[in-house]
């Protein structure tokens, strides 16, 4: 018997962006609020966010280059990051649109409280709050990539995030605990 090999396709190019943009949106991902401090605080929705290294302890989120925030971040020393709670899709939809007003006006309908080290907004109720000192900046294509070291976090285990996938928010099924079987 005679086992044939199939002729391998031709990758498709992924240089169309709406087939990349769906490509991507499989890998589900959080949803973050970044802001910056000052007299003209500012915020923006992220899902560009990860962890890169345990010591020292740095997360990178990454900003498109004709945004309001990556213009206000490369000036900034410090930044914080507000990861979203299931329940919080409306402040997200909020930092996402931008035609919400500048300033701290835009902080206004949203409950939020200033950062222990960092100067600017940590949203209330989220499942995580990172406050970071600008460590370095990289280029990425048409975003920068901005690299924080973390100075201070406060993390809330029992809250379950708010999910980014296949273009749409979602929460994660419902998690039975251990001693709760």
């Amino acid at each position: 018997m005679r086992i044939r090999t199939p002729t391998p396709r031709a990758p498709a190019p992924a240089t169309d962006p709406e087939r990349l943009r769906g490509a991507l949106g499989t890998f589900a991902t959080g949803v973050t609020v970044v802001t910056v401090g000052g007299p003209a605080p500012h915020g923006m929705t992220a899902n560009s966010f990860t962890s890169v290294s345990l010591d020292p302890a740095l997360v990178l989120v990454c900003l498109g280059r004709d945004t309001l925030m990556h213009r206000l971040l490369a000036d900034a020393d410090a930044f914080c990051v507000s990861v979203l709670e299931a329940g919080q899709e409306e402040v997200a939809r909020h930092f996402a649109d931008r035609s919400r007003p500048r300033g701290p006006a835009q902080f206004d309908t949203v409950a939020w409280g200033p950062g222990r080290t960092v100067d600017a907004p940590l949203i209330t109720g989220a499942a995580a709050h990172f406050e970071c000192a600008t460590w370095r900046a990289y280029d990425g294509g048409d975003h920068t990539i901005c690299v924080g070291r973390v100075l201070t976090l406060k993390a809330s285990p029992d809250r379950e995030p708010l999910v980014f996938h296949r273009g749409r928010f979602q929460r994660l099924p419902p998690t039975r605990r251990k001693d709760a079987a």
